[in-house]
């Protein structure tokens, strides 16, 4: 059954609200929450808002489509409906989920959200190696034991850091690093000297000739064609002893099974992750109970108030193409994400 339109009031499938019938068309995808403060854009457009089932329909002669969902994939499977779209904006730093051929290849301006995650994922970063070298998994299952067992943990502070991924949320965990004593290097695709944030730049492609002289090695890249599976088995067996690896990047960038071996065969010390391959991570999956492991449920950037904040974001970008002005955090589709300088 098709759904029923009524105005700012829940349907089977989006909702609406109707005003002026020259007001641009925007598509929310909400996924399991409505998004907040909606109130100056709806004042200004014809607002349709959808979940997955609803999405087709919502499209038909939409204006622009705001991924309020940014994890879906659905705008793939429904592109054909897209009749009239001329700008997608993600609420997320990361776009891999729409970069589909047919989108890549139209005339569909793709903005994200580039800006809102920076600072928190790089507290998040320092929050987890400081939790690696200071073993404090071991001393909270210790006290929960009722266990007094002294041990020594380990400095931060001169520890060699490769940050893998030299956009802005790479950045601001290289200043947060530097900040309490680590030896930063980035990795991006181009080598670069002097750079204010990490001292030197390494290029990609020299991976794993870097990779022996680390003692963590944090992921950050944006998922490309390029960097998936970069972590695989030759990167994990080229890491140095007793190195620690850390993912707030996306779980395909490495090699599940890969970083499973080489942590169980004791190459590596650790591993903190935030972003897996798949996700929700599976019950059965190993890395629940391997020793030295810290799993979170991709929460490294969500701060409170972080929803707010993705709806401030594109309200500025939406109030940018109303008025025919530039819009902010452009994607180059080629590329996969916002350049800047390092990438």
């Amino acid at each position: 059954m098709a759904p029923r339109i009524v105005d700012n009031h829940t349907t089977d499938s989006y909702r609406v609200n109707v005003i002026g019938t020259n007001s641009p068309v925007l598509v929310v995808l909400e996924g399991d929450q409505h998004p907040p403060r909606m109130g100056p854009i709806e004042a200004s457009a014809l607002v349709r808002y959808t979940r997955e089932d609803g999405l087709a329909e919502a499209l038909r002669g939409a204006d622009a489509l705001f991924l309020y969902d940014f994890q879906s994939s659905a705008l793939r499977d429904v592109w054909s409906s897209a009749d009239r779209l001329r700008w997608v904006h993600v609420a997320a730093a990361g776009v891999d989920p729409v970069l589909f051929p047919e989108l890549r290849e139209s005339q569909v301006v793709l903005t994200n959200s580039r800006g809102v995650f920076d600072g928190p994922i790089a507290e998040y970063v320092l929050g987890l190696i400081l939790a690696l070298a200071k073993d404090f998994a071991h001393t909270i299952e210790l006290q929960r034991q009722g266990r007094w067992l002294h041990r020594e943990s380990e400095r931060i502070a001169g520890a060699r850091v490769l940050v893998v991924g030299t956009g802005p949320i790479g950045r601001a965990i290289a200043r947060m690093l530097r900040a309490v004593g680590m030896q930063v290097t980035g990795m991006g695709r181009r080598s670069q000297a002097d750079d204010p944030d990490f001292g030197t730049v390494r290029p990609s492609a020299e991976l794993v000739r870097w990779l022996p002289e680390m003692d963590y090695v944090v992921a950050v890249a944006p998922l490309t064609e390029q960097t998936k599976g970069m972590f695989d088995e030759a990167a994990f067996a080229a890491m140095k002893p007793g190195a620690r690896f850390v993912n707030v990047g996306r779980g395909a960038l490495m090699d599940t099974s890969a970083l499973v071996a080489a942590l169980r065969d004791g190459r590596l010390a650790g591993a903190a992750l935030d972003v897996f391959e798949t996700e929700p991570l599976p019950d059965d999956s190993p890395l629940w109970n391997l020793p030295g492991v810290l799993v979170s449920p991709h929460m490294s950037g969500d701060f409170v108030g972080w929803r707010d904040t993705l709806v401030e974001v594109f309200a500025d970008n939406f109030q940018r193409w109303q008025t025919g002005r530039p819009l902010r955090n452009v994607v180059d589709k080629q590329l996969g994400y916002v350049p800047s300088r390092g990438v």
